[in-house]
């Protein structure tokens, strides 16, 4: 199959970029969408031209690193697989196929299609860890968890962390990531000690690296590779609220 690629260069985050038109011709359509990248950068570094920068690393779906935008979707049209999953038979022979990167304050833009998506770092290391004693493990049963809990907090726990959310959301929000980050923390008992002091820290650096306000579209449910709820949204604003109140209500 042939395909034609409308794909965004810019050099760095100073320099203004532009899209620029590439040809990719007998593509096998059970081509992933990053092997298809593969062959058009072996073909630019022949002829001497710089090849597209992109992330990726796993190429299983399980990194996150491979976050496009493409034909005006986070991760294409496939529902529930990240770029990397995507395959060349997802598309029609001849079709253009638009590529760019994720459009965030958050998200710099680094070299073409690679941003800087360090702030979602900054936010784990605000608060999305507990502290635990160092020393054997304690026994499987020693801390008894509901099945329904530990069934949320393992929904929560698969982000991967790509920023398809932040990309789908017209506020460029990370709120489905933050939310996710915290409910898995919250449900289980490891992470109740801090629970008030991780939402206030949280939304506090969210806040601070620029992230847009979530005004309930649903579109990160919708572009989400791992399908996470937006019902994590509304854990999160209880979390905070109740933070919130108790901090106000503690001596200062």
């Amino acid at each position: 199959m042939n395909v034609k690629l409308r794909i965004w260069r810019q050099r760095n985050a100073q320099e203004q970029g532009k899209f620029v038109d590439y040809a990719v011709n007998d593509a096998n359509p059970n081509m992933s969408f990053l092997e298809m990248i593969d062959v058009l950068n072996e073909s630019l570094v022949n002829k001497g031209e710089e090849p597209v920068a992109f992330d990726h690393d796993c190429r299983e779906g399980i990194c996150g690193m491979c976050s496009m935008y493409i034909n005006g979707r986070a991760h294409g049209p496939q529902k529930l697989s990240t770029t990397c999953q995507l395959y060349m038979r997802n598309f029609s022979d001849g079709e253009t196929i638009t590529i760019e990167p994720f459009r965030a304050k958050g998200f710099p833009v680094i070299r073409d299609l690679v941003v800087d998506r360090s702030a979602f770092d900054r936010i784990i290391a605000a608060g999305g860890f507990i502290s635990a004693s160092t020393g054997q493990a304690q026994d499987a049963n020693a801390i008894p968890i509901s099945k329904t809990n530990a069934d949320l907090a393992m929904d929560a726990a698969a982000c991967i962390g790509c920023g398809a959310c932040v990309a789908a959301c017209k506020n460029a929000s990370a709120m489905l990531f933050v939310s996710a980050k915290v409910s898995h923390l919250a449900l289980l008992p490891q992470g109740d000690p801090e629970r008030r002091k991780r939402a206030l820290a949280m939304v506090a650096q969210m806040d601070a690296e620029g992230f847009g306000s979530c005004t309930n579209t649903y579109a990160c449910e919708a572009e989400c590779p791992k399908g996470i709820s937006v019902a994590n949204i509304a854990r999160l604003n209880r979390e905070y609220l109740n933070a919130a109140i108790v901090s106000e209500e503690m001596p200062k």
